[in-house]
């Protein structure tokens, strides 16, 4: 198969231009063609005036040697690469224990996953209930202000991935390809197939619901064994002779103790207390910057008018999206986070008396409004020094000034931009009305956010309606506060994946200081699953293998 990169058409292109475009690049008739596939679409919006769509292509052609050769010299015209998932390692049959996996959004999903299917039957703990059980009370916060602490929007089986946008592009590398492996394993599970071509694939909630129970399913079958509602305690560790850590079992909230030498620590950003508890056991936490800010809500259509131009509302393009960011006068960066296309704002708290918001989307992204994270980063020597867990009493300040600003009833204070820049409270809404549930409280924010913080997004604001027209528009909602753009702790590790001071124990993940969303979280779970096996069967090989040649052994 022969990779063709960079083919540009118009939007409306017809059907057939595609074809005429891959013959005119390898100059030959349509007979030597035997068929092609689009591995890639994205999109060119930079000039309104035409948009672009932008392929990549793979196209099996008759005598493939000599096209090769004749067009070597063109960067756009290459082998297709060969993108399968290898398997490192297969489980032996005298496994003493099996590995641990703590947590089952995204990154201990996707760990456990290829354990199974490398034969090692993990098992996997999970504090917060299985996808529905969880979506029930997560409802009951939004429809009814019933906070369950350890079910909701951070805990619960999917990770806070599930009420997200379900976004699948990242910016990380992935030579081996294992980012294409999440994407195929997705669309086993129901997920549809366009993910794996179009630029900016995304799911949306309610499917991701189902192709979590699919994915556990097939896991179940290959050995693995979920526990839910099984929330982590205690990590026991041993100390050597030499000083050397080792793990050697977890310790549930029941009582119960699994032994092991080999955990997964794929615990989310959120999981507080799991952090004050590896702290206390002495495995090395250190600080880490992160951001906090609010969330900003727009009409979709403004935003599509602002992107797209006549273009708006084009089938293919879909709900606009935008990234932004401002490097302030006061040494602060306010940006774009987690955008959420024709969505809404909702109620990611995970503790009584605390108000956090995040942005959620379905796949068919088409709510009224728009909304992203309006947020600004912060670093532990400036904002919050003096100990590894200190950003999580930063991040509680706020969430606490929050729920208080909206009137301690888990609805979220909220503001007019209009008013906000103007610096006084709002009392009623505009043209802009907010989706956050269980509702909003109009009020002045500057009481939920620090002061360098509500200046920064002040100059902000200004500056990206420069960039999209109607940005700053007086009725745009702000509502606060978002404090979990990710973990303020990392679970440092070394080169071969295990925390630097306690073997056995493998930090991954958003929660691990890792990664930062779906996909680059998964795919630190499968590079965690890949150096636990090895450290299991060191020297093993790649290896292309049914995952159903490994068999649980007698009695898991």
């Amino acid at each position: 198969m022969i990779r063709l990169t960079e083919i540009k058409l118009p939007l409306d292109h017809p059907e057939a231009a595609l074809k005429s475009a891959i013959l005119k690049k390898l100059d030959i008739g349509a007979a030597d063609v035997v068929g092609f596939t689009v591995f890639r679409r994205g999109y060119d919006a930079r000039k309104l005036s035409q948009i672009l769509l932008i392929y990549t292509v793979d196209v099996d052609v008759q005598n493939e040697p000599a096209v090769l050769e004749r067009l070597r010299d063109d960067r756009h015209v290459n082998i297709t690469p060969d993108m399968s998932y290898k398997l490192v390692a297969a489980a032996p049959r005298d496994l003493k224990f099996r590995p641990v996996v703590i947590g089952t959004g995204p990154c201990g999903l996707f760990a456990g996953f290829i354990l199974a299917e490398m034969g090692f039957c993990p098992i996997i703990l999970e504090r917060g209930k299985i996808v529905r059980e969880r979506t029930k009370d997560t409802f009951a916060l939004w429809r009814k202000r019933v906070l369950n602490p350890e079910s909701n929007v951070q805990f619960g089986e999917g990770g806070a991935g599930t009420f997200s946008d379900g976004k699948l592009h990242s910016q990380i590398k992935d030579p081996a390809y294992r980012g294409r492996k999440v994407l195929t394993e997705f669309v086993k599970a129901g997920a549809p197939d366009e993910i794996l071509y179009v630029s900016k694939p995304h799911i949306g909630t309610f499917r991701l619901v189902s192709m979590v129970e699919n994915m556990r399913a097939t896991m179940v079958e290959r050995g693995a064994e979920f526990r839910f509602e099984s929330r982590v305690e205690d990590i026991e560790v041993d100390v050597g002779e030499n000083g050397e850590r080792h793990v050697r079992g977890v310790v549930l909230a029941n009582g119960e103790r699994i032994e092991t030498d080999h955990v997964v620590l794929a615990i989310g950003h959120s999981a507080r207390d799991t952090f004050q508890m590896l702290y206390d056991r002495g495995v090395y936490v250190e600080a880490k910057p992160f951001s906090i800010g609010v969330r900003i809500e727009h009409p979709q259509a403004m935003i599509d008018k602002a992107r797209f131009g006549k273009y708006a509302g084009h089938p293919i393009l879909g709900a606009a999206d935008y990234k932004l960011v401002h490097h302030c006068a006061n040494g602060r960066a306010v940006y774009s986070f987690c955008m959420c296309p024709g969505g809404q704002v909702v109620a990611a708290a995970s503790e009584p008396g605390r108000v956090v918001t995040n942005g959620m989307s379905q796949y068919s992204r088409a709510e009224r409004n728009a909304n992203s994270g309006l947020v600004v980063g912060i670093t532990p020597e400036v904002d919050y020094p003096g100990h590894p867990l200190a950003g999580i009493d930063f991040q509680r300040r706020w969430e606490s000034a929050a729920f208080a600003a909206g009137g301690g009833t888990y609805e979220a204070p909220g503001q007019r931009v209009g008013d906000f820049l103007a610096g006084r409270p709002s009392t009623d809404f505009g043209d802009v009305l907010p989706s956050y549930k269980p509702g909003v409280h109009l009020t002045d924010l500057s009481s939920c956010l620090p002061d360098y913080a509500i200046a920064a997004i002040r100059e902000a604001l200004p500056a990206f309606a420069r960039q999209i027209k109607g940005y700053a528009m007086d009725d745009a909602i702000i509502t606060g506060v978002e404090t979990r753009t990710s973990a303020p702790i990392r679970i440092k590790r070394g080169d071969d994946l295990q925390s630097v001071n306690t073997r056995g124990l493998y930090p991954a993940g958003e929660g691990a200081g890792y990664a930062g969303g779906i996909l680059s979280a998964a795919v630190d779970g499968i590079r965690v699953a890949e150096a636990l096996a090895l450290d299991i069967v060191p020297g093993s090989a790649p290896m292309i293998q049914d995952p159903d040649e490994n068999p649980a052994p007698e009695g898991w």
